[in-house]
């Protein structure tokens, strides 16, 4: 009898090892289970800020560039009457060539230093009017030309990049 009792306990015993080993291993699932949540919580959140962060790159960028473009456009606005006068003087009569070929250099020097910081003519003549980009200050019928065609133009335009800094004056026809 005494046999059975100790075989009882025995197998009492491993039924409870058992019972203890799975519980053991099922609380070590759920803590895996746990831990692997975390982790894609925290990959998760590690992917949303390397995004946040690249567009916080692209905008500061973009800004700063804008920033750029605004200030060498003010510095430029106020050089643009000197081109417009030094293209005017080559444009004049005068019997003295050297003096013109001098004026000509000045005006090539200024038209590379525009060049150089990003500063574009607005190309108008024979271009279609845009708002965006010209002001028209009249208008003319004439058939050679289609319909919202530039006829000619009374002052350049210039842009950096896609800020115009001051409108082409055009006469524009039809």
């Amino acid at each position: 009898m005494r046999d059975m009792a100790e075989k009882g306990k025995e197998e009492q015993q491993e039924v409870e090892t058992k019972e203890n080993e799975k519980t053991e291993e099922q609380a070590l699932k759920d803590t895996i289970l746990m831990q692997k949540q975390k982790l894609e919580e925290q990959e998760d959140r590690l992917k949303r800020l390397m995004a946040e962060f690249d567009n916080y790159k692209k905008r500061s960028s973009k800004e700063r560039d804008s920033l750029y473009h605004s200030l060498v456009g003010d510095i430029f606005i106020s050089l643009l009457p000197v081109i417009d006068n030094l293209e005017k003087a080559v444009q004049a009569k005068t019997e003295d060539e050297e003096y013109k070929k001098g004026v000509e250099l000045v005006l090539k020097q200024m038209q590379d230093i525009l060049k150089a910081n990003g500063v574009e003519e607005i190309e108008a003549v024979g271009k279609t009017f845009d708002p965006e980009l010209h002001e028209a200050v009249s208008s003319v019928v004439d058939e050679n030309l289609g319909e919202k065609e530039i006829k000619e133009e009374y002052r350049k335009g210039y842009k950096i990049g896609n800020k115009v800094i001051r409108h082409s004056m055009v006469v524009v026809a039809n």
